[in-house]
């Protein structure tokens, strides 16, 4: 249980910040801004459930908690040494990502296939879904690029890369099922 009683401690006055197993790195690490990225994802996130009703906000909410719990992950290195943690160790799993797949999945079904790509917009739930992607997209290259010099969990990119291909179709779903979805038409303003 995370118990806050105070909410500045003064300890990354430096510029260093410390992780969840307790080192200390450099504010501006590789690692900081991956887990900083998906808590913006979780932001942004929070603007959309401001216009979502239903199982849509029902939907977003999950996500945010997922969200923390990538941010948990994330910002604990080694997962060779989670055993020795004092603590169970917060990690993604597969039933996160599958759990995405299936609603995608489900909301896809009711869509129109694309013939061309579209802009962002629509509603405003749509709008705030596709701002979601963006950053969302944002956060998976960042932890693909600390995959590359640190151990991550695989199940974390797994979840980012799905979780941008969600907020599209969500953001087509908050189009009126698409029928509302604004399309580019290439070259129209030459």
């Amino acid at each position: 249980m995370v118990v806050l009683n105070r909410i500045y401690t003064r300890t990354g006055d430096g510029g260093e910040t410390a992780l969840g197993d307790g080192s200390r790195v450099p504010k501006f690490s590789v690692r900081v801004a991956a887990y900083g990225t998906v808590d913006e994802v979780n932001a942004t996130l929070g603007l959309a459930r401001l216009q979502a009703g239903g199982e849509m906000a029902a939907m977003l909410a999950r996500i945010q908690n997922d969200l923390f719990d990538l941010g948990a992950d994330l910002c604990r290195p080694d997962m060779d040494r989670d055993a020795e943690a004092s603590y169970p160790v917060l990690r993604m799993v597969e039933a996160q990502v599958d759990r995405l797949e299936a609603e995608i999945d489900a909301m896809n079904a009711r869509l129109q296939p694309l013939r061309s790509f579209i802009l962002p917009g629509g509603s405003a739930l749509a709008a705030h879904l596709h701002l979601c992607r963006t950053v969302c997209r944002r956060a998976e290259r960042g932890v693909v690029e600390l995959a590359a010099q640190e151990q991550v969990n695989p199940a974390a990119v797994k979840y980012l890369n799905r979780l941008s291909d969600w907020f599209f179709v969500a953001g087509r779903i908050a189009n009126d099922d698409g029928r509302d979805d604004v399309l580019w038409v290439p070259g129209a303003n030459r």
